[in-house]
């Protein structure tokens, strides 16, 4: 795309040494270093929502804070050793949204539903209950399937109140969240090509998307449900 926006080394080098001087002291002493990574990293997810709106409408992008919370974790230790960024889509219209994580040897791409309502869970689950082929055809998509993989997500242990555990679709019926991961080497990341992948991977998840936003948008028979 003719930019030459990019992760740096030092990016990685950074959240390593965080990592392994993960308080206080470390952080604050280093906080200069901190922010240039941080400022980096932002352009990066600027320039991945710039992309995305050439073929989706992006409502807003989020770079998360770098300080844990602690409150009900074992882990006590008050930083994250990542960057992470995520982008949501416009409005009622279209529904889901991308995320990144930057991590040296655990970077990855997600995208899909990590927590829907009741509402948006109860119409899921009824489409599924009623026909569940399209959503099949569509998540078996060659592309999608080869820069996604299967559909992840917590699932309920038998069945959903209300739902039949014989049902032949229960195995998508029991999910909770509807999430597509693709696992990324800090080569990728590292890569001057890393923001058109991110692109061209996001684009991929396209035709998975557009079912849901037609799902979540209308009833059981298929009329729109949006004011």
């Amino acid at each position: 795309m003719g930019n030459n926006i990019t992760i740096s080394k030092e990016v990685f080098d950074y959240l390593n040494e965080l990592k392994n001087n993960n308080n206080r002291d470390w952080f604050e002493a280093h906080k200069p270093e901190f922010k240039k990574h941080q400022s980096e990293v932002k352009a990066f997810l600027e320039a991945v929502k710039l992309n995305l709106n050439h073929h989706d409408e992006i409502e807003k992008m989020k770079l998360f804070r770098i300080y844990r919370d602690v409150r009900f974790s074992k882990d006590k230790t008050p930083y994250k050793n990542h960057f992470a960024g995520f982008f949501s889509r416009l409005g009622a219209h279209l529904r889901g949204g991308y995320y990144i994580h930057i991590k040296p040897g655990e970077s990855f791409l997600a995208a899909g539903f990590w927590a829907p309502n009741k509402e948006d869970l109860f119409r899921i689950r009824k489409e599924f209950e009623m026909d569940a082929d399209e959503f099949r055809e569509v998540i078996n998509q060659k592309k999608l399937k080869t820069v996604w993989g299967e559909l992840q997500g917590d699932e309920v242990k038998t069945a959903p109140k209300g739902f039949d555990k014989e049902h032949p679709d229960i195995d998508l019926i029991r999910k909770k969240q509807f999430v597509f991961m693709h696992n990324l080497s800090d080569k990728e990341v590292l890569s001057p090509s890393f923001l058109d992948e991110v692109d061209e991977s996001y684009k991929a998840i396209r035709p998975y998307f557009d079912l849901m936003s037609d799902i979540l948008t209308t009833n059981l028979n298929g009329e729109s449900i949006l004011e």
